[in-house]
């Protein structure tokens, strides 16, 4: 159970076969073993030993492939970095789990400096971009010509194989520990549940920081099917690359999706190789699926459930929900049932099992189950408490295991003693056709402790009143749980998995007092 394996098999039964796709640049799987085990040895003689961290702020793309494999090869662990942080929170990063080689692409270059002198121990550079070499920099591609192929370190099991950090919704990002057995046990059990055809072609279009897209990358290479990359979400260039390549699989967030089917030029691209796609972040709404269905009709829908600390698989709600017959019976509003090797409960503040239907906290173990956070036994014993990982997601299951997500916990808004959970909130209000996007919070109210207050997001060309979001959803929820404030904005807070950020909409509500809720 180590993540080199699909290498030495694919060696053994298909050399030639493509590895990886990246604009022009084309490579097989003889080529990418040899080009792994060159930049695992230089790796090594740039002074990584068993176990060290190493780094790569940059765009997608297959040198991102390259990195993971020499690393876990020469025996490292890997530490990809959040390309949507600032400086301060890059360094924090590399200094909390003291990672000392960081490989940089041209994007990120004008950070090198102010990354490298303000870390604890300036990290060694390694530019991986295809223009001029700066200088104080070690060229990526001179290093693998220069190296000779070490042999693989074959470290797997409970080996420590990556350290990810949390997008720092609450307080500091933790970095979560993840095993070769947690990525390998996730990526086989995925491919069990869900098979992946071997003519598969999958477009990798999330970043590569972010533990979905890496636990998708690992499931390919561990299968020996071509990866396909973008540096980043960009629709045209997406759909270009769709219709350009024959992509048959792809992982995106719902934001993504429709920002797909409603771009002016969708049309005009022959998407019809398209067979599966995967979405997470957030639940799909109602009238994007039914566009999307109606755009996309050879396409079967799935959405994964899951998190950073699970490696990340918890659940999935397959094609089966995502029709007609899904809508109306609400199976599509579930998070799906738990795959292969995950056991779910839904439990009470004493960890207790709850009765199905009854709101409770998600709490999760398997193979897949992180090893603990960098550094924070803490944090660590309160998040596996019992030999369970609590997720902090509040939800219940149905009697046939489906399990419908409410809310964060801390996203639950409490309005004269009523528990509002924001996701029904924000459930209501997407069904409006006018809007593309929103999020629910609660704000200081000093009559009721919290009110509910919406952030909304309107499709192009429409407008709408605040009154009328308001009375839209008192046809559909209860009038506690109906706004009662609107505001209207051109976009929403993103982390880079394609959450909404909430604490940065609460924020400018709660400044200034000692606690975020009432």
């Amino acid at each position: 159970m180590y993540l080199t394996q699909g290498l030495h098999r694919v060696l053994q039964q298909r050399p030639h076969a493509v590895a990886t796709v990246f604009r022009d640049r084309r490579r097989t799987y003889t080529e990418l073993t040899e080009r792994v085990a060159r930049l695992a040895g230089a790796l090594q003689e740039l002074g990584m030993q068993t176990g060290d961290r190493v780094g790569l702020l940059g765009m997608n793309s297959d040198r991102f492939l390259e990195y993971f494999l020499a690393t876990w090869w020469g025996g490292g662990v890997v530490n990809p970095v959040n390309i949507r942080w600032s400086v301060p929170e890059i360094v924090y990063s590399l200094d909390d789990c003291d990672t000392r080689i960081l490989l940089i692409d041209d994007t990120f270059l004008p950070m090198a400096e102010g990354i490298a002198s303000t870390a604890k121990v300036r990290p060694l550079l390694i530019h991986i971009g295809d223009g001029p070499l700066p200088d104080g920099m070690l060229s990526y591609e001179q290093l693998i010509r220069d190296a000779s192929p070490v042999d693989d370190a074959f470290r797997g099991g409970d080996d420590l194989a990556s350290i990810m950090y949390t997008g720092g919704t609450t307080g500091r990002p933790k970095g979560v520990m993840q095993s070769h057995m947690n990525l390998w046990s996730a990526a086989v059990a995925r491919a069990a549940d869900v098979p992946v055809p071997s003519d598969a072609l999958t477009l990798h279009i999330a970043p590569m920081f972010h533990l979905a897209a890496l636990s998708r990358v690992i499931l390919i290479s561990l299968l020996g099917l071509p990866s396909i990359f973008v540096p980043a979400f960009d629709a045209l260039d997406v759909m270009r690359t769709i219709e350009r390549e024959r992509i048959t699989d792809i992982l995106i967030v719902p934001t993504m999706l429709q920002a797909l089917i409603m771009h002016p030029e969708f049309s005009r691209h022959d998407l019809s190789c398209l067979r599966s796609l995967t979405y997470g972040a957030s639940p799909i709404a109602v009238p994007l699926l039914e566009m999307a269905l109606k755009a996309l009709p050879n396409v079967e829908f799935t959405q994964g459930y899951g998190m950073t600390e699970a490696a990340p698989p918890i659940s999935a709600n397959g094609p089966e929900n995502h029709n007609a017959a899904g809508i109306a019976s609400g199976r599509l509003r579930s998070a799906g049932r738990p795959g292969l090797g995950v056991t779910v409960r839904i439990v009470d503040e004493q960890d207790n099992e709850v009765p199905c239907g009854t709101v409770g906290e998600v709490v999760v173990r398997g193979p897949n189950i992180m090893l603990g956070y960098w550094n924070n036994p803490e944090e660590t014993a309160k998040a596996l408490r019992g030999g369970w990982m609590h997720t902090g997601d509040g939800a219940y299951m149905d009697e046939e295991g489906y399990l419908y997500i409410v809310d964060r916990f801390k996203d639950m808004i409490v309005s004269g003693g009523e528990n509002v959970y924001s996701g029904e909130v924000e459930s209501a209000i997407a069904s409006h056709p006018a809007v593309a996007a929103c999020a629910v919070i609660g704000i200081p109210c000093a009559q009721w402790g919290e009110a509910v207050h919406a952030v909304v997001v309107l499709k192009p060309d429409n407008t709408v009143a605040g009154a009328q979001i308001i009375e839209h959803c008192r046809h559909q929820i209860a009038g506690y749980k109906t706004p009662k404030s609107v505001e209207f904005r051109t976009a929403l807070p993103l982390s880079g998995a394609g959450k909404v950020l909430k604490r940065d909409l609460r924020e400018p509500f709660w400044a200034g007092k000692d606690r975020g809720v009432s």
